[in-house]
């Protein structure tokens, strides 16, 4: 792989699942018997928004007790360490261990459970509380606060800025995806047409591995660091 050049970095599920950060559909896809669509969609919000606010509650307080992974920290030592262009992270999580473990140039295309918005003036903040007493808007003061989060259905944040750090990439790695949600797992076909060498680092081969030019297979606490070193040497 050529050692120089600007990298963009998406990662998903298992970037955090050593962390003990549980994927969206464990246990079959389904939540007090719910699917995840019933409470991850604005239809759902609409017609249930407590049963919606007391799961995105307990996930957002289950976050807050998990802490970064190998992978969180050898991405962030990534950024500060490449000299040779610029380093872009992706992250189609919800949690906030990129940025506690440091990592600065940070897109969080499907947005933060530690963070709330307010339909009423559309202002986001940092929310680490719950959410499902209505609490008024810091800013505005409406009972309108709804998790941060894109749901099915919603458009990513900031795919502008992603679509053109990918035009503009060398190297375009893939981490911890299933390659099944869009946009995000068309990501690696734009970037391979513009001519970046594109590397998956996941624990099996994802359904969009056939356009990666390399996959390496294993734990992303053990495979991400290891890919880094190679890149900025020995921590």
């Amino acid at each position: 792989m050529e050692m120089t050049g600007n990298i963009v970095i998406l990662t998903g599920a298992g970037c955090s699942a050593e962390s003990g950060i549980d994927t969206f559909r464990d246990g079959g896809g389904l939540w007090e018997q719910h699917r995840v669509e019933d409470v991850a969609t604005p239809e759902a919000y609409e017609r249930d928004p407590a049963l919606v606010q007391r799961f995105y509650d307990m996930r957002r307080a289950a976050i807050q007790t998990k802490a970064p992974n190998a992978a969180h920290h050898a991405l962030a030592r990534l950024e500060r360490e490449w000299d040779g262009g610029t380093v872009t992270l992706v992250t189609q999580n919800v949690d906030d261990l990129h940025d506690r473990a440091g990592s600065k140039n940070l897109i969080h295309m499907h947005g933060e459970h530690l963070s709330a918005w307010c339909t009423a003036c559309d202002t986001r903040m940092g929310w680490t509380a719950t959410l499902i007493e209505g609490p008024p808007c810091p800013s505005c003061g409406a009972a309108a606060l709804r998790p941060d989060i894109v749901w099915f259905g919603e458009m990513p944040y900031r795919m502008e800025e992603i679509h053109d750090a990918l035009r503009d990439c060398d190297i375009f790695v893939s981490i911890g995806t299933s390659g099944a949600v869009y946009p995000a797992a068309g990501f690696v076909r734009l970037a391979r047409e513009m001519g970046a060498h594109c590397l998956e680092l996941n624990l099996e081969r994802s359904q969009g591995s056939a356009w990666f030019h390399e996959t390496r297979l294993g734990p992303a606490g053990d495979i991400v660091p290891a890919w880094v070193e190679e890149l900025v040497g020995p921590d």
